[in-house]
Protein backbone atom coordinates (compact mmCIF):
# COMPACT_ATOMS: atom_id res chain seq x y z
CA UNK A 1 0.00 0.00 0.00
CA UNK A 2 1.34 3.42 -0.99
CA UNK A 3 0.06 6.99 -0.82
CA UNK A 4 0.84 9.24 -3.78
CA UNK A 5 0.43 12.99 -3.30
CA UNK A 6 -0.13 14.78 -6.62
CA UNK A 7 0.12 18.46 -7.53
CA UNK A 8 -2.46 20.67 -9.26
CA UNK A 9 -4.14 18.79 -12.11
CA UNK A 10 -6.44 21.60 -13.35
CA UNK A 11 -8.18 19.46 -15.92
CA UNK A 12 -5.00 17.92 -17.40
CA UNK A 13 -6.60 14.48 -17.32
CA UNK A 14 -4.29 12.81 -19.83
CA UNK A 15 -1.22 13.84 -17.85
CA UNK A 16 -2.84 12.52 -14.68
CA UNK A 17 -3.44 9.13 -16.29
CA UNK A 18 0.14 8.98 -17.53
CA UNK A 19 1.44 9.83 -14.07
CA UNK A 20 -0.69 7.16 -12.40
CA UNK A 21 0.58 4.61 -14.90
CA UNK A 22 4.15 5.63 -14.12
CA UNK A 23 3.47 5.24 -10.40
CA UNK A 24 1.75 1.90 -11.02
CA UNK A 25 -1.12 3.18 -8.95
CA UNK A 26 -3.53 0.44 -7.87
CA UNK A 27 -6.80 1.84 -6.47
CA UNK A 28 -7.49 -1.44 -4.71
CA UNK A 29 -4.50 -0.98 -2.44
CA UNK A 30 -2.97 2.48 -2.98
CA UNK A 31 -4.27 5.95 -2.22
CA UNK A 32 -4.11 9.32 -3.93
CA UNK A 33 -3.80 12.66 -2.16
CA UNK A 34 -4.68 15.54 -4.44
CA UNK A 35 -3.70 19.06 -3.41
CA UNK A 36 -6.75 20.77 -4.93
CA UNK A 37 -7.45 22.58 -8.19
CA UNK A 38 -8.73 19.48 -9.89
CA UNK A 39 -10.43 21.64 -12.50
CA UNK A 40 -10.22 24.68 -14.75
CA UNK A 41 -8.00 25.95 -17.56
CA UNK A 42 -6.98 22.48 -18.69
CA UNK A 43 -9.00 20.71 -21.42
CA UNK A 44 -10.61 17.82 -19.51
CA UNK A 45 -11.94 19.08 -16.21
CA UNK A 46 -15.11 17.00 -16.44
CA UNK A 47 -13.22 13.74 -16.89
CA UNK A 48 -10.86 14.65 -14.06
CA UNK A 49 -13.69 15.38 -11.65
CA UNK A 50 -15.55 12.18 -12.52
CA UNK A 51 -12.41 10.07 -12.22
CA UNK A 52 -11.42 11.34 -8.78
CA UNK A 53 -15.02 11.13 -7.54
CA UNK A 54 -15.27 7.53 -8.72
CA UNK A 55 -12.11 6.53 -6.84
CA UNK A 56 -14.12 6.82 -3.64
CA UNK A 57 -12.10 6.15 -0.51
CA UNK A 58 -8.94 5.59 -2.57
CA UNK A 59 -8.62 9.35 -3.10
CA UNK A 60 -8.46 12.34 -0.76
CA UNK A 61 -8.89 15.66 -2.55
CA UNK A 62 -8.85 18.99 -0.73
CA UNK A 63 -10.42 22.11 -2.15
CA UNK A 64 -8.38 24.62 -4.14
CA UNK A 65 -9.29 28.09 -5.31
CA UNK A 66 -10.26 26.87 -8.79
CA UNK A 67 -12.56 24.23 -7.30
CA UNK A 68 -14.26 26.93 -5.24
CA UNK A 69 -14.46 29.11 -8.36
CA UNK A 70 -16.36 26.31 -10.10
CA UNK A 71 -18.85 26.17 -7.23
CA UNK A 72 -19.21 29.94 -7.29
CA UNK A 73 -19.75 29.98 -11.07
CA UNK A 74 -22.33 27.21 -10.85
CA UNK A 75 -24.23 29.17 -8.21
CA UNK A 76 -24.11 32.35 -10.29
CA UNK A 77 -22.04 34.36 -7.79
CA UNK A 78 -18.97 35.06 -9.89
CA UNK A 79 -18.25 36.51 -13.29
CA UNK A 80 -16.73 33.93 -15.57
CA UNK A 81 -13.08 34.40 -16.42
CA UNK A 82 -12.06 34.50 -20.07
CA UNK A 83 -9.75 31.48 -19.88
CA UNK A 84 -11.85 29.10 -17.80
CA UNK A 85 -12.82 25.66 -19.09
CA UNK A 86 -15.80 24.78 -16.94
CA UNK A 87 -18.62 24.54 -19.50
CA UNK A 88 -18.32 20.76 -19.86
CA UNK A 89 -18.99 20.38 -16.14
CA UNK A 90 -21.74 22.99 -15.99
CA UNK A 91 -23.50 21.41 -18.98
CA UNK A 92 -22.99 17.78 -17.90
CA UNK A 93 -26.02 15.57 -17.15
CA UNK A 94 -24.42 14.63 -13.82
CA UNK A 95 -23.56 18.24 -12.98
CA UNK A 96 -25.44 18.34 -9.67
CA UNK A 97 -23.94 15.07 -8.45
CA UNK A 98 -20.43 16.29 -9.25
CA UNK A 99 -20.96 19.69 -7.66
CA UNK A 100 -22.49 18.09 -4.58
CA UNK A 101 -19.51 15.78 -4.25
CA UNK A 102 -17.12 18.73 -4.60
CA UNK A 103 -18.96 20.78 -1.95
CA UNK A 104 -18.31 18.00 0.54
CA UNK A 105 -14.53 17.85 0.04
CA UNK A 106 -12.32 18.91 2.97
CA UNK A 107 -10.38 22.16 3.08
CA UNK A 108 -7.45 20.39 4.69
CA UNK A 109 -6.72 16.81 5.66
CA UNK A 110 -4.45 15.57 8.45
CA UNK A 111 -3.06 12.08 8.75
CA UNK A 112 -0.04 11.16 10.85
CA UNK A 113 2.73 13.70 10.32
CA UNK A 114 1.22 14.99 7.06
CA UNK A 115 -1.26 17.81 6.44
CA UNK A 116 -2.72 18.17 2.94
CA UNK A 117 -3.84 21.73 2.09
CA UNK A 118 -3.99 23.59 -1.20
CA UNK A 119 -2.09 26.81 -0.41
CA UNK A 120 -0.78 26.85 3.18
CA UNK A 121 -1.44 27.64 6.81
CA UNK A 122 -1.11 30.95 8.64
CA UNK A 123 1.73 31.10 11.17
CA UNK A 124 -0.54 31.25 14.23
CA UNK A 125 -2.13 27.87 13.45
CA UNK A 126 -0.94 24.46 14.51
CA UNK A 127 -2.12 21.71 12.18
CA UNK A 128 -4.64 20.61 14.80
CA UNK A 129 -6.03 24.15 15.03
CA UNK A 130 -6.12 24.44 11.24
CA UNK A 131 -8.13 21.24 11.03
CA UNK A 132 -10.67 22.70 13.51
CA UNK A 133 -10.95 25.91 11.51
CA UNK A 134 -11.28 24.03 8.24
CA UNK A 135 -14.23 22.16 9.74
CA UNK A 136 -16.04 25.46 10.25
CA UNK A 137 -15.78 26.23 6.53
CA UNK A 138 -16.67 22.68 5.54
CA UNK A 139 -19.84 22.81 7.64
CA UNK A 140 -20.89 26.06 5.96
CA UNK A 141 -20.13 24.78 2.48
CA UNK A 142 -21.88 21.44 2.92
CA UNK A 143 -24.84 22.79 4.89
CA UNK A 144 -28.34 23.72 3.72
CA UNK A 145 -27.53 27.46 3.65
CA UNK A 146 -24.31 27.06 1.66
CA UNK A 147 -25.45 29.66 -0.89
CA UNK A 148 -25.31 32.32 1.83
CA UNK A 149 -21.74 31.31 2.59
CA UNK A 150 -20.73 31.38 -1.06
CA UNK A 151 -22.30 34.81 -1.52
CA UNK A 152 -19.96 36.12 1.20
CA UNK A 153 -16.88 33.96 0.63
CA UNK A 154 -14.95 35.91 -1.99
CA UNK A 155 -12.77 38.89 -1.15
CA UNK A 156 -9.32 39.67 0.22
CA UNK A 157 -10.25 41.32 3.52
CA UNK A 158 -9.53 40.81 6.30
CA UNK A 159 -6.01 39.76 5.34
CA UNK A 160 -4.82 38.56 8.74
CA UNK A 161 -6.07 36.14 11.36
CA UNK A 162 -7.49 37.07 14.73
CA UNK A 163 -9.17 34.73 17.19
CA UNK A 164 -11.80 37.46 17.62
CA UNK A 165 -13.02 37.20 14.03
CA UNK A 166 -16.61 36.05 13.62
CA UNK A 167 -19.09 35.30 10.86
CA UNK A 168 -18.23 35.66 7.20
CA UNK A 169 -14.92 37.52 7.78
CA UNK A 170 -13.70 34.64 9.93
CA UNK A 171 -14.57 32.01 7.31
CA UNK A 172 -13.15 34.19 4.51
CA UNK A 173 -9.72 34.39 6.16
CA UNK A 174 -9.65 30.61 6.61
CA UNK A 175 -10.58 30.04 2.96
CA UNK A 176 -8.03 32.58 1.70
CA UNK A 177 -5.19 31.17 3.76
CA UNK A 178 -5.84 27.58 2.78
CA UNK A 179 -6.60 28.17 -0.91
CA UNK A 180 -5.01 31.48 -2.05
CA UNK A 181 -2.04 32.41 0.14
CA UNK A 182 1.53 32.73 -1.16
CA UNK A 183 3.32 35.70 0.39
CA UNK A 184 2.82 37.31 3.79
CA UNK A 185 4.32 40.11 5.82
CA UNK A 186 6.53 38.96 8.72
CA UNK A 187 3.50 39.52 10.97
CA UNK A 188 1.40 37.07 8.96
CA UNK A 189 -0.73 39.46 6.92
CA UNK A 190 -1.51 37.90 3.54
CA UNK A 191 -0.64 39.64 0.26
CA UNK A 192 -2.70 38.51 -2.74
CA UNK A 193 -1.12 40.70 -5.41
CA UNK A 194 2.32 39.06 -5.60
CA UNK A 195 2.19 35.70 -7.38
CA UNK A 196 5.52 35.06 -9.06
CA UNK A 197 8.86 33.55 -8.14
CA UNK A 198 10.46 34.07 -4.75
CA UNK A 199 13.12 36.32 -6.26
CA UNK A 200 10.45 38.76 -7.44
CA UNK A 201 8.86 39.39 -4.06
CA UNK A 202 8.73 43.05 -2.99
CA UNK A 203 10.63 44.02 0.15
CA UNK A 204 8.77 43.12 3.31
CA UNK A 205 7.10 39.99 1.94
CA UNK A 206 8.14 36.40 2.58
CA UNK A 207 6.67 33.07 1.49
CA UNK A 208 4.24 31.80 4.09
CA UNK A 209 6.34 28.69 4.80
CA UNK A 210 9.38 30.80 5.79
CA UNK A 211 7.59 32.87 8.42
CA UNK A 212 9.40 32.88 11.74
CA UNK A 213 7.66 30.93 14.47
CA UNK A 214 5.22 29.15 12.13
CA UNK A 215 3.37 26.78 14.46
CA UNK A 216 2.73 24.12 11.79
CA UNK A 217 6.45 23.67 11.12
CA UNK A 218 6.61 20.48 13.19
CA UNK A 219 4.35 18.71 10.64
CA UNK A 220 4.90 18.05 6.94
CA UNK A 221 2.62 20.24 4.82
CA UNK A 222 1.69 18.88 1.38
CA UNK A 223 0.63 21.78 -0.84
CA UNK A 224 0.15 23.02 -4.39
CA UNK A 225 -1.20 26.31 -5.77
CA UNK A 226 2.12 28.03 -6.53
CA UNK A 227 3.30 27.02 -10.00
CA UNK A 228 5.95 29.76 -10.11
CA UNK A 229 7.51 28.27 -6.99
CA UNK A 230 7.84 24.91 -8.69
CA UNK A 231 8.55 21.62 -7.00
CA UNK A 232 9.97 22.27 -3.53
CA UNK A 233 10.88 19.40 -1.25
CA UNK A 234 11.97 20.18 2.29
CA UNK A 235 11.77 18.22 5.56
CA UNK A 236 8.52 19.94 6.53
CA UNK A 237 7.17 20.93 3.09
CA UNK A 238 6.18 19.08 -0.07
CA UNK A 239 5.12 21.81 -2.53
CA UNK A 240 3.95 19.92 -5.61
CA UNK A 241 2.60 22.38 -8.19
CA UNK A 242 5.21 21.91 -10.90
CA UNK A 243 3.22 23.71 -13.61
CA UNK A 244 1.75 20.95 -15.75
CA UNK A 245 -0.87 23.38 -17.00
CA UNK A 246 1.86 25.69 -18.24
CA UNK A 247 3.75 23.03 -20.18
CA UNK A 248 6.06 21.76 -17.46
CA UNK A 249 5.39 18.68 -15.31
CA UNK A 250 2.79 16.90 -13.23
CA UNK A 251 4.40 15.56 -10.07
CA UNK A 252 3.63 12.85 -7.53
CA UNK A 253 5.51 12.11 -4.32
CA UNK A 254 5.14 8.76 -2.60
CA UNK A 255 4.75 9.78 1.02
CA UNK A 256 6.22 6.61 2.50
CA UNK A 257 9.70 7.16 1.04
CA UNK A 258 9.44 10.55 -0.77
CA UNK A 259 10.24 9.07 -4.17
CA UNK A 260 9.33 11.55 -6.90
CA UNK A 261 7.44 10.65 -10.08
CA UNK A 262 6.95 13.12 -12.94
CA UNK A 263 5.51 13.27 -16.43
CA UNK A 264 5.73 16.05 -18.96
CA UNK A 265 2.53 17.91 -19.67
CA UNK A 266 0.68 15.92 -22.31
CA UNK A 267 0.55 17.22 -25.88
CA UNK A 268 -2.29 19.70 -26.31
CA UNK A 269 -2.58 20.46 -22.62
CA UNK A 270 0.13 23.11 -22.33
CA UNK A 271 -0.99 26.73 -22.15
CA UNK A 272 1.26 29.61 -23.11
Amino acid sequence: MATYAIGDVQGCFDSLQQLLEKCRFDPSSDRLWLVGDLVNRGPRSLETLRFVRDLGASAVAVLGNHDLYLLMAAAGFDRRSKGDTLDDILDAPDREELLGWLRHRPLCHREGEFCLVHAGLLPQWTVARARELAAEVEAALAGPTYLDFMANMWGSEPAAWSDDLEGWPRLRVIVNAMTRMRFCTPEGEMDFKTKGELSGAPPGLVPWFELSGRRSATDVLVTGHWSALGLKIEPNLLALDSGCLWGRHLTAVRLEDREIFQVDCAFGEART
